[in-house]
């Protein structure tokens, strides 16, 4: 979903973001800041950044951030004097630019009346309590990479209905910020679907709302069997062939043993908690045993240390484990292989409702107008539904139907 903005460089961002505060200074106290700001300023923030040349050169280029850097520095000192007029302080943009040159620059004692400033260099974190700014004008869209796509903005997640004998309607929109991950979504959505009394039985979602404590919460919660294919195992044994992964071992939770491929049993069983809160078992096997085992390459890597497992809680082993066996089944694959409605429905919505542009500015802004589409869709279906309109078949070329012919 990209946001209403035009997507901005860094020096871009940083000139932007001060004129954007110049801007609502001039309409909320122009005599003040008639006086504050020196004639050069007219001419270096007069009109959009973009509208004129930045440098190209890496000096120059440095030169006219640190510029644009005491410039800012300048303007926050003037805001914190005890003459500036009450509010200036706590506008929105500049509440902004404080956030962005906190971010973006480090300052220094100079000979300038604002204090020398530079550009944090890329070995530089910038304050944790720093949140990135992609635009002044939307403070909320956030930049964000997934398989190979980039965008500013934000995501909408879709609930739709697939009965087979029914019109498959939408239940449920959600907007988050691009940077929040799906799986953090799945529990509110379903929240959101059982306050509405439209809490489904069967849930088919894509793998990145699916981990083990969502398999067990989905169903412990809200009775929804949350189906979708689980993240893989991403330990080295599964890129090789005949690796002892871990889903290869018989556990017993009742006797706190586990037994390996070759018919070993383990010889230490631990519940532990990692650094992030999180418990886990700990299963370790007998150095003797893997010692000498003829399989141990295809087990562990380790030259003295016998094999480790590191087991989720018991509810979410084996939840992952039925998932995962589930998705494995050919008539597991034909009915996850339902979701793909959701495919269609997005592509809908961004071909006939303009769904992957955000005609506003803000989250709360943008999910109304995701509220709007994913009702105006349901009308359209509605009248399709009532005319008898057969549902449209999966488009196919020609020459991709020859291979099936």
């Amino acid at each position: 979903m990209l946001a209403s903005i035009r997507v901005l460089n860094r020096l871009e961002l940083l000139g932007e973001t001060l004129r954007a505060a110049l801007n609502e200074l001039a309409t909320v106290a122009p005599d003040w800041l008639r006086g504050a700001v020196p004639p050069a300023w007219y001419e270096r923030y007069g009109r959009r950044v973009e509208d004129g040349r930045l440098p190209r050169a890496a000096a120059e280029r440095e030169t006219y951030a640190r510029v644009v850097g005491e410039d800012g520095f300048a303007l926050l000192d003037r805001l914190d004097r005890p003459e500036a007029p009450e509010g200036l302080r706590s506008l929105p943009a500049v509440g902004v630019l404080r956030r962005v040159w906190a971010r973006h620059f480090v300052r220094e004692d100079g000979a300038t009346p604002g204090g020398g400033a530079r550009l944090r260099g890329k070995d530089e974190p910038p304050p944790p309590e720093t949140e990135p700014v992609e635009s002044p004008y939307d403070t909320e869209a956030r930049f964000r990479t997934r398989s190979g796509t980039s965008w500013t903005g934000y995501v909408v997640h879709l609930s739709e209905s697939c009965e087979d004998d029914a019109v498959n309607l939408i239940t449920h929109a959600m907007t988050t910020v691009a940077t929040v991950h799906e799986a953090r979504c799945t529990e509110a959505i379903h929240a959101a679907l059982a306050g509405k009394g439209l809490a489904p039985g069967e849930h088919l979602v894509d793998a990145a709302y699916v981990d083990a404590e969502l398999l067990v919460r989905s169903r412990e919660d809200h009775g929804i069997d949350l189906a979708g294919p689980p993240r893989g195992n991403p330990t080295w044994q599964t890129r090789i062939e005949g690796g002892y992964t871990i889903d290869r071992f018989e556990v017993d939770w009742d006797k706190e043993r586990a037994r390996c491929p070759e018919g070993k049993l383990s010889s230490a069983w631990t519940r532990q908690v990692d650094h992030a809160g999180t418990p886990y078992v700990s299963v370790w096997f007998r150095k003797t045993d893997c010692g000498a085992c003829p399989a141990r390459p295809l087990c562990t890597r380790s030259k003295h240390q016998a094999r480790h497992l590191k087991l989720q809680p018991r509810a979410e082993h084996e939840a992952l484990k039925a998932a995962r066996g589930r998705i494995a089944t050919k008539e597991g694959r034909r009915a996850y292989a339902r979701r793909a409605g959701i495919e269609g429905t997005i592509s809908q919505g961004v071909r006939a409702f303009g769904l992957r542009r955000s005609r506003y500015r803000g989250l709360a802004k943008t999910h109304l107008q995701h509220v709007a589409t994913a009702a105006a869709i349901n009308v359209e279906r509605l009248a399709a539904w009532f005319r008898a309109a057969p549902r449209a078949a999966t488009r196919t070329s020609r020459f991709a139907g020859l291979a099936t012919a």
